[in-house]
């Protein structure tokens, strides 16, 4: 398969990845201030499924999207103020997570686990994506960092523990039947004869 195809239909399945997350967020619990979605489920998969490279243009689409107005986010939410609104650390740290769990997975490629996917999916998927979404949650907010925390991520750990197991499942899963993501061979020289 020519490059110009392999992109083509790279960028294809990374705008799959996005309108998934836009999916998950329409299969929403509303907790405020921070709604129960299936959103980072699908951005784990993005990066585990897509590697480093295509699972963050998935995420930068999603969010290009939501910034542009298409209504992708939690509860049909589109917009600046709702992408810049006191969920917006979470969602600005999806392309980062899924360039990282991407890069993580290339890194290991071929030889992955479950328990290897969850491990990245509970550092990059769960973690830094708290890290970051509580943070801004505490400045946009005005609440203390233990506050927010304590709003905007305890009451999310189990459910986002499942989403990194089941995520490390399914991914290693199309990963067998239609690896994306392979090891880098070198290109070798060809010698003019």
């Amino acid at each position: 398969m020519s490059q110009g195809v392999l992109s083509v239909r790279n960028l294809i399945v990374a705008a799959m990845f996005a309108a998934l997350v836009a999916i998950g967020g329409r299969i929403a619990i509303p907790l405020p201030p921070v709604p129960i979605t299936l959103q980072t489920l699908f951005v784990m998969m993005a990066g585990s499924i897509l590697g480093a490279r295509w699972g963050a243009v998935s995420m930068s689409i999603f969010v290009l999207l939501a910034a542009f107005g298409a209504p992708v986010l939690a509860q049909g939410q589109g917009g600046l103020a709702a992408l810049f609104g006191p969920t917006g650390g979470y969602i600005l740290s999806w392309p980062v997570a899924a360039f990282l769990i991407g890069w993580f997975t290339e890194k290991r490629a071929p030889r992955l686990s479950v328990a290897y996917l969850t491990a990245v999916h509970v550092i990059f998927g769960v973690l830094l994506v708290y890290a970051a979404g509580v943070t801004w949650l505490s400045f946009v907010t005005g609440m203390g960092w233990n506050a927010a925390f304590a709003a905007g991520a305890l009451p999310f750990i189990p459910g986002d523990l499942v989403k990194t197991a089941v995520a490390a499942i399914v991914a290693l899963r199309v990963y067998r039947v239609y690896p994306m993501i392979r090891k880098a061979t070198p290109v070798k020289s060809q010698k003019n004869q």
